[in-house]
């Protein structure tokens, strides 16, 4: 069986066994915010650094343009809209990656498709160091966490969050949010949704991480990640969204 068909294979098995339920989700009638999560070149941009899509990718492609739509619709009613930044420090690794999204090499930037954000009034920009943006969002000095606020500050009762990767930063951001949630570090938010087509990640198939000198554990079929990134997201309470109103 070819590396193409083996994948679709796996995926066939894991939808029967941990299904996806996407909704519809209405984000117009209470106090919303939209998160954006690495939409940087050095993710999304082909051939933009070394954990850049090598060739044009229909999923990253997607998330893109849905993301620019979404974010327009957020701006016009004027709803807020923050946007993490992947930004690394050049020389400090960050394990298991290569170096990546490091500071003044513009892999760190939005996508251009997306840098009308940096003018944007309703729009919050946070760089962050590490894959966990709640963590990045946290003030070394003094403990603040800018999500938080942004949360609280804005009243916000919804977020919803799209970028990239799926199971990887933005499953690591919204875990973390709804332990937060539930801890009562935002009062007045109640939902959390993903906008499933406003999210993607890479794709490295075994054959490819294999050729390249890489374990076995670093293969990342793209189909496959992203489905299970969803999965624990829903199992853990966040609401997947295929379509945002």
């Amino acid at each position: 069986m070819s590396e193409t068909g083996s994948e679709a294979a796996v995926l066939e098995a894991v939808e029967a066994h941990l299904p996806v339920v996407l909704n519809v989700f209405d984000a117009s009638g209470r106090k919303s915010g939209l998160v954006v999560v690495d939409e940087v070149n050095g993710f999304a941009t082909v051939g933009a650094g070394n954990l850049a899509p090598p060739t044009p990718n229909a999923q990253v492609s997607r998330m893109v343009e849905e993301t620019d739509r979404l974010a327009r619709a957020f701006a016009e009613r004027g709803s807020p809209i923050a946007a993490f930044l992947d930004t690394h420090e050049p020389g400090k690794p960050e394990p298991p990656y290569p170096p990546h999204c490091e500071a003044g090499t513009g892999e760190e930037e939005l996508v251009p498709e997306l840098a009308w954000l940096d003018d944007c009034p309703q729009a919050t920009l946070i760089r962050k160091d590490c894959i966990n943006g709640f963590v990045g969002a946290t003030e070394v000095d003094n403990g603040e966490n800018l999500m938080v606020r942004w949360v609280n500050d804005n009243g916000l009762e919804a977020i919803v969050v799209v970028g990239i990767c799926t199971d990887i930063c933005v499953m690591d951001f919204v875990l973390t949010m709804l332990s937060a949630r539930n801890h009562g570090m935002m009062p007045t938010l109640r939902d959390i949704a993903v906008y499933e087509p406003g999210c993607a990640t890479y794709d490295l198939p075994r054959d490819v991480a294999l050729s390249l000198g890489l374990p076995e554990t670093a293969s990342h079929p793209q189909a496959v990640t992203h489905h299970l990134g969803l999965y624990f997201m829903a199992s853990r309470g966040a609401v997947l969204a295929s379509s945002v109103g």
